[in-house]
């Protein structure tokens, strides 16, 4: 490691009362040998990795790091405040500040030298070294291992009698897996003190730390003799039905390396009550079950959206293939024969049939997937038999989207309280694959058919029938609250549930649901253009990366990519959030008001052929455009970029920016 820290990259009084200052002096040393060839790029990067989870850990320890495309080679910065920077830790600020710079395609022998720093974090003789150390190159070698810590005085020895050692009872097992976003320190940090807490408390414990270097799996045998499964992780965890049947214990990977005692004991009481339930883990949308602490609401949330975040792919496959049918053979092609018996190869009716007929069994999977990954979501891979079969049932009893809400939460519920159900041992292994889908599958369908099925269908009659007949002024009132929605956090959980309410209406279509679509879509592609618009019309607002974001958010905001404008929200939330809600309210309104159409559940202007009033389209578009570029300059212009960027003029790369979160978050 010694060729990744020199004495040039350590600053022992590091002049920093912020997270973000001490970020910049460590990055700008990087910068000055060559390592760094950004800096605002590099610390963009930072920023992204430190709003997915703070960096700081307990015993006085910030290890802020990010994979980076501005990055030349694998660097490690270190300072020493004086007064400590507050990263987040439960503990309080940290005065051991670690800033690790790893390539984007750094290779695996690099990535295994970080998380070999990461572990000794864990060493207490190698941070009280570090906070006694007073020259820089000394330092720099005592990070990189070619200078051993001094060692704590081992206690005296004292003679005892010899006695034959008592019998010792069998070790209790466990098997763990830790994972973070970066993959670099976190992941081995957490196996770290996993293992030492093991070793104190006499259980046998194998960590499979699933880092960006890969992972190495465990023997299986090792995870058959296993007694529990610790999941310390903040992405999914992978190949993760090898742990099926075992107590487990799911949480993220900061409470591996803050309390893995805790944990330990948790999975020890687990085993002894018979628990096998497998959490599902954090990261991802289908993983997110919710941790224990969080509310039903948020954990509700969260399972809401791992089905629609399964459902998307298949409504833009299925609704721009339908799209493209309705735009070769006109909008009487739904009355074309099947292909499978007539289609002619020169014919376009018939090549516009193929389309039509390959999206529309692609758009019947959407309840039914929407279903099944709610499902999933609550419960893991049991919930997908279930979850399907109910949206299927909504399907077949024209319960429509509402129905694949409730078949998917019925699914999830009932698998969920099945796995509370303590049974023997013999019968853990079939639970999954026989026993648990079986009677779920019984359950849903009888509640789906019998009980609240019906009740369901007549709620998604009447809501279409809603729909049809808007007009006016309650027209115009809904395209101003989906306007709202869709704006408010940028292709976040609210902008979902307004896409999808206007993707469930494209299932059976009519003129009311057509035009909700056409809203939706087109205040989704008010927020990045007028941010785009912005920073051309008012350049010296926005910093040097945010102008390049804005280049790209012509191109994000024209395909119908809200979450092109998150780079600017994330930098200033306060001005650029209200203003992009204001244009796309007036868009929503306008799109309403005007009656455009649209038959396409995504796709920008590059389905402009298929939507209804096209050139009112484009000017409802371009209104909400200007209104919200106009109010973001403003905001800008009368704050006087309060939040610490550079007013107009001033260069800004020269100022004393704060870290903007890329486009990729």
């Amino acid at each position: 490691m010694s060729d990744m820290i020199t004495a040039d990259l350590v600053d022992l009084d590091l002049a920093a009362q912020t997270k973000e200052a001490a970020a910049r002096s460590l990055a700008e040393r990087m910068v000055a040998l060559g390592r760094v060839t950004d800096l605002d790029g590099f610390l963009a990067d930072v920023a992204a990795r430190e709003a997915q989870m703070p960096t700081g850990l307990d015993g006085g320890i910030g290890i802020p790091h990010c994979r980076s495309e501005h990055v030349t080679e694998p660097t490690l910065a270190f300072g020493r405040p004086a007064g400590g920077i507050d990263f987040g830790a439960p503990d309080g600020p940290a005065d051991l500040i670690f800033l690790i710079a790893a390539p984007a395609g750094a290779d695996d022998a690099h990535l295994t030298i970080l998380s070999a720093l990461a572990r000794r974090l864990m060493d207490p003789d190698f941070t009280a070294a570090l906070r006694a150390a007073t020259d820089p190159a000394a330092t720099a070698s005592l990070i990189s291992g070619d200078t051993a810590p001094p060692a704590a005085p081992e206690p005296a020895a004292t003679a005892t009698p010899e006695e034959p050692p008592p019998a010792a009872p069998a070790p209790f097992r466990v098997v763990a897996v830790t994972s973070c976003p970066t993959g670099i320190a976190h992941t081995y940090m957490a196996a770290e003190a996993l293992e030492q807490a093991g070793q104190a408390e006499g259980v046998e414990i194998v960590v499979e730390p699933q880092g960006s270097a890969g992972f190495t799996r465990l023997d299986p045998a090792v995870i058959a003799a296993a007694d529990g499964v610790i999941f310390a992780h903040d992405v999914p965890v992978r190949e993760k039905e090898r742990f099926a049947g075992k107590p487990t214990v799911d949480v993220g990977v900061k409470a591996g390396i803050n309390r893995p005692a805790e944990l330990l004991a948790e999975v020890r009481d687990k085993a002894a009550r018979g628990e096998t339930t497998a959490p599902a883990g954090t990261g991802s949308p289908v993983d997110e079950a919710g941790g224990p602490g969080e509310g039903y609401g948020t954990k509700l949330r969260k399972w809401l959206m791992s089905g629609v975040s399964y459902m998307v792919p298949f409504v833009a496959a299925g609704g721009l293939l339908i799209a493209l049918g309705f735009a070769i053979g006109g909008y009487t092609i739904d009355k074309a024969p099947s292909v499978a018996e007539h289609f002619v190869w020169t014919d376009s009716t018939s090549w516009a049939a193929l389309l039509f007929q390959v999206g529309g069994l692609a758009f019947s999977f959407l309840v039914p997937v929407l279903a099944g990954y709610i499902a999933y979501g609550m419960a893991d891979r049991p919930g997908l038999v279930p979850g399907f079969v109910g949206g299927s049932i909504a399907l077949t009893i024209n319960a429509g989207f509402l129905g694949g809400l409730a078949a998917g939460l019925i699914a999830g519920g009932t698998v969920m309280a099945i796995q509370r159900v303590k049974v023997p041992a013999a019968l853990r292994g079939i639970m999954p694959v026989v026993v648990i889908p079986l009677i779920s599958s019984a359950v849903v369908g009888f509640l789906m058919f019998l009980v609240v099925g019906k009740p369901i269908a007549e709620l998604q009659k009447a809501l279409t029938d809603w729909l049809s007949g808007l007009s006016g002024a309650n027209a115009v009132i809904l395209g101003v609250v989906l306007g709202l929605m869709m704006c408010f956090d940028l292709g976040g959980p609210l902008n979902k549930v307004a896409y999808a309410f206007a993707v469930g209406g494209l299932a059976n279509p009519n003129d009311g649901s057509l035009k909700v679509m056409a809203a939706v879509m087109a205040a989704g592609m008010v927020p990045p253009l007028a941010m785009a618009l912005a920073t051309v019309v008012r350049g010296g607002l926005f910093n040097r990366t945010e102008r390049e974001n804005g280049k790209a958010a012509w191109v994000l905001g024209s395909s119908f990519i809200t979450e092109g404008a998150i780079p600017f929200a994330a930098a200033d939330p306060l001005r650029v959030i209200p203003s992009a809600m204001a244009g796309g309210a007036v868009t929503g309104a306008l799109s309403m008001l005007f009656e455009c159409t649209l038959r396409a559940p995504h796709g920008g202007i590059f389905v402009l052929p298929l939507i209804g009033n096209p050139v009112l389209y484009l000017i409802a578009i371009l209104a909400g455009t200007a209104v919200s570029a106009a109010l973001v300059i403003l905001l800008k212009g009368m704050g006087g970029r309060g939040d610490g960027k550079a007013v107009e003029g001033t260069p800004a790369t020269e100022s004393g920016t704060a870290p903007k979160v890329p486009a990729t978050v």
